[in-house]
This record gives C-alpha cells, structure tokens and sequence, in this order.
C-alpha cells in the first residue's frame, strides 16, 4: 500500500516538474532578445479584427538575418490592422464588412449610389435592358394587329392625273368623201382653217382626272382569323415580358446576395491573413530566443504567402460580382468615376426559414408561370395559323367604290367637267389549285402538333424547376444548421485553447490553429447563407410568386390575359380543354418471374 502510494506521489511531481518546465516562457540565448509571446485580449466571437479605417497603418514585418533563416518580409499593403489580436473581433462580420475602406476593396466606394435589394430591383425593372425589349416587342405586336386589322376595314383614297400635250403635235385632218379621215399638212406647221373641205382641231392640249375610290373586304375568311391570331400574338408577347420580369428579379437578388457574400469573405480573409501573421511573427521570436528550428519559421512564412492569394481573389470577385450587379441594374459606365465602385449596396445576409409544401408548390407554379401562359398563346395562334391555311380553300369578295370627275376635251376650264360614281364588286373562289391549299394546311397542323408538344414538356419542365429549387433549398437548409454548429464547436475550442495557453498547458500555436479552425467555419457558413437566400430568390420565380414587383406592369397586361383562356392548371391540356383519361394508357408494370423449367 505504502509502495502504491509512493510511486503516485512521485509521478504526480514529475508532471508537476514538465509543465513548469515547457510553461516558462524562452531562456536569453546570445542571439536577440526573444519578445514574449502576445497574449489574446479581445473576445472570442466571430472573425476578424481588421480596423475598419479606408488608409490602415503599414504593418511593421519582422526581418530574420540571411545568414540564418533568410528576410521574411510581408505587404503592408495586405494588413487591416496595426496590431494583430490573435483572438476574433467582436464586432460582427457584416458590420466589420460594412466598413471596409478603399485599400481593402482594392478601389474607392465614396460618391456612389447606394442601393438596397428592393431599390436594386425597382431599378433593374425600370432599366434593364432584357425588360426594355420585352416592353418593345408588345409595341411591336400592337402594330401587328393594327396592320392586319386594316385589312379587314374600309381604306380610301383619291388619285389625280394631270395631262399637258404640246400643240404642235396635234394634226389638222380633212375628210374625204369616203369618211376616211386623211392628215392634211399646213405650211409652217400652223391651221390654216376651214379650206378644202378640213376643219381645225379643237381638243384642249390639257387634260386631268380626278377620282376618290374606297375598298371594302366583304368576305376573306384568312384575314379575319388572322386577325384572331395577332390577339395571341400580342398575349404571348405580355406574358414573355412577365416571365423576363421574374427572371431579372431572381438575377438581381442573387448578384446583390453575391455582392455582400464576397464583401464578407474579404473580411474572412484578411482574417486569416492577419492570424497568419501573427503565428509567423511568434515563431521568429521563438527562433530567435532558440527554441524552435528554422523549418517552424519557414512554415508559418509558406502559409502566410499561400493565404495572401486567396486575399486577393476575394478582393477581386467583389469588385467583379459588383460589376456585375451594376451591368444587370442598366446602369452606364461613368468616366469622372474612373476606376471607383460604380454602386454600393447595404444589405445583410440573413436566415429565414420557410416551410415548403412541394405538391402545393408545383400547382402554383403550374397555375403561375408566365412560362406557361406564353406557350398556351402560342398554340392558340398555331391554331389560328391552322384556319389561314383552310381559307386558302374558300371564296374571297371584295368591293370598290367611288367617284370620277374628268376633264372637257374641248375646255380645260374646272367648271366643265364631266363627274359620276363608279362601283366594282370582285370575287374569286381558287376551285383548283393542284394541292397548294391542302399542302400549307398540313404544315401548320405539324406546327400546332409541335407547339402542343412544346407546351406538354414546359409543363414538365415546370415540374422539374419546382423540385430542383425545393431540393436546393432543403439543402441549404441543412448546411446553414451544419455550419451552425461547427461554429459553435469552433467558438468552444478558440476558448479552450485561451484557457489553456492562460494556464501554461498550451502553446501560441494552439490557438492560432483554432481560431483558423474559426475564421473557416464562419467562411462556410456564409457561403450556406448565401446558397440559401439565392435557392429562396429562385424558387420564388419558379413557382411565379414575384408578384410584389412585377404588378407594375399590369398597365400593359391585355384584359384577355386575365381570362380563364390562359389558365394552366394541372386539370386542363394544351389548349386548356379539360383533360381526358386516356382508356388505352398502360397500367403498372410488374416484374415476371421465369418459370421454372421442366427439364
């Protein structure tokens, strides 16, 4: 018992003796004074502790002698800070990112409008260039149905001729007793008057006409259809502007959410980048002092310049993500600006959660999507285009009408003409045309054919959008809860590590690796938040539920597009008649086992 007790007395003080041994800070050596290693003062919460401030101070580079380790040296420029905490700031990454100045976004951002993500999108709708189109093409199919309509209604018109006949060529004539009328030639060209039985020639050289004629389309059963088509034309061409909208809107949110992700992963970087600095500079005190070898110095240096790239990407992606944005918003370049920021935006990442009922879904969307509503147009034309083609086989009427005042022969005078009405009435009926009619009715019942297919497969496409964004959006879901707690985890083991470094069992080392750990978590932490608010702006264009921004446009919407013509339902085909069960559709297949053989 006593030789038990004995040998527990004495292993507890040999490891009494090694921790005051490798707790003591390193002995004076003939080489430069080793400084003490920094102790954390700052809290342990996220990131960074970067100084906020658009000139930081040039960081002061600790410099080892060649002979020893070779001249460590590190861009001030790379620095946010003139002192390195190695422990996270408290301030939070948003705030921190908030106050990045020039030379840490790599250009100036002062002077530059600033926009928030419902004033990104008002100015996106307003001046985006795809949506100014789209506006544009419902002008265009607007004057398409004027010009077909005209056929169909009353045109007039006058029309004048104006007629002057030099003198000299009008003839003297003389009549023989025949009655033949012979050219009797007058010395000098001039009438000699009545000699030798000829008379002169009386008819005025000037001669005019004028008439005013309308037209009138009695029967033409292509137009009339035609002019039925052009009404779908212009639907089609409203609802392409409603699915133009949603598609802007969900690319707006998404740059913008990827402007302020970028903007925080600088500050994450340049995190890391100060840690690093800071493990580097307390092993060449170590070094100095003796204590550690020069490959702890090389390491920390390889880290150090293998981080700084990833700085610098993230500085740059920022620039080019607000670019972007800017591009997308119609916003022009501006030459006073230079190479400063063309926008600023103020906004946050954040978390809110949404519960996603995916069969519901899939019927909104269904019953929602412009998507939809644009190709159910498009076969109600091709069905127009159909009953063209038929036209082609039956009669078409028309009828002119007007008046004529024409001028005396004899007197050009404006009282003496000579006036009356006219009235014309055609009509043509093609009996044989060898084919030609039957021939285009065959082409656009393929093309009905082909649109009634295209509209069977967007629904399916509709579908597979719906459960794409549902899928992406349960995803992220679970990555922002992941991250969360690995956040949390890190947090604890930056805290263990400071525990432990105050109490002399740890080393510098230890909690610089774990505040890495930290700055890691947190960066991919971001990214779920932002893969979850860019799957959100998605899903809602999916499921056609931008209705907040796109009511703006409700000033061009034709009334028919609000009719039950353009509802596309799950319950209704193509042509949004009901559907039918199909008697002849194949029932559930099941596997046959083989029989098993006689033999």
């Amino acid at each position: 018992m006593r030789k038990n007790f004995a040998y527990g007395v004495s292993v507890v003080a040999l490891f009494g003796v090694i921790v005051v041994v490798f707790a003591q800070p390193p002995a004076p050596t003939e080489s430069p004074t080793a400084t003490s290693t920094p102790t954390p003062t700052a809290p342990s919460v996220l990131i960074s502790t970067a100084t906020p401030t658009p000139t930081p101070t040039p960081v002061p580079t600790s410099a080892i002698t060649p002979n020893e380790s070779g001249t460590v040296s590190v861009s001030s420029t790379l620095g946010a800070s003139p002192s390195i905490s190695p422990s996270p700031s408290a301030t939070p990454i948003a705030v921190q990112a908030a106050a990045l100045g020039e030379s840490d976004l790599g250009w100036s951002e002062k002077g530059a409008p600033a926009f928030r993500l419902d004033q990104a999108v008002i100015t996106a709708l307003a001046q985006n260039p795809t949506v100014l189109q789209a506006l544009e093409e419902i002008r265009r199919t607007k004057g398409v149905i004027i010009e077909i309509r005209a056929e169909a209604l009353p045109q007039i018109g006058p029309s004048f001729s104006w007629n002057w006949t030099d003198p000299n060529l009008q003839t003297n004539t003389s009549f023989s007793t025949f009655g033949q009328v012979v050219p009797t030639p007058t010395p000098g060209g001039t009438p000699t008057g009545m000699g030798n039985g000829g008379i002169k020639n009386l008819r005025s050289d000037i001669s005019y006409n004028v008439k005013v004629t309308g037209s009138q389309l009695i029967f033409n059963y292509s137009t009339f259809r035609a002019i039925r088509g052009t009404f779908f034309q212009r639907d089609s061409a409203y609802f392409a502007l409603r699915n133009t909208v949603d598609q802007v809107i969900s690319t707006v949110k998404t740059q913008f959410y990827q402007v302020i992700v970028n903007r925080e992963l600088i500050v994450v970087q340049e995190e890391s980048v100060n840690l690093l600095e800071s493990q580097l500079k307390d092993q060449q005190n170590r070094f100095e002092a003796g204590t550690v070898p020069r490959f702890n110095v090389l390491q920390a240096q390889v880290q150090l310049y293998n981080q700084i790239p990833q700085l610098i990407a993230a500085r740059n992606s920022y620039r080019i993500s607000v670019l972007q944005l800017a591009k997308t918003l119609g916003l022009d370049f501006n030459p006073a600006r230079g190479n400063a920021a063309p926008l600023r935006v103020r906004g946050e990442l954040a978390y809110i959660p949404r519960k996603v009922d995916l069969l519901a879904a899939i019927e909104a969307g269904k019953r929602n999507r412009p998507f939809l509503k644009q190709q159910r147009a498009n076969v109600l034309n091709a069905i127009e285009q159909v009953h063209v083609a038929i036209g082609s086989w039956l009669p078409n009427v028309n009828a002119n009408g007007g008046g004529e005042w024409l001028s005396n022969q004899f007197n050009s005078s404006f009282g003496d003409v000579s006036k009356g009405w006219l009235t014309t009435v055609t009509g043509s009926w093609p009996i044989w045309d060898s084919g030609m009619a039957w021939g285009k009715i065959q082409q656009q019942r393929a093309l009905l054919s082909e649109q009634e297919i295209t509209y069977d497969d967007d629904v399916r496409q509709v579908e597979l959008e719906i459960q794409q964004a549902a899928s992406n959006l349960a995803q992220n879901r679970e990555l922002i809860q992941a991250t969360e707690k690995n956040q949390e985890t890190a947090e604890e083991a930056v805290r263990l590590a400071k525990a432990r470094l105050d109490a002399g069992a740890g080393t510098q080392l230890d909690v610089l690796n774990a505040q890495v750990q930290l700055t890691t978590a947190q960066s991919t932490y971001l990214q779920a938040l932002f893969g979850y608010n860019s799957s959100l702006a998605e899903f809602d264009r999916v499921t056609g539920a931008q209705s907040t921004y796109s009511e703006k446009f409700d000033g061009v919407a034709p009334h028919a597009t609000r009719s039950r013509t353009y509802y596309t339902g799950s319950d209704v085909d193509a042509l949004g008649k009901p559907k039918r069960t199909n008697p002849f559709q194949p029932g559930p297949v099941t596997a046959i086992s083989p029989r098993p053989s006689s033999k």
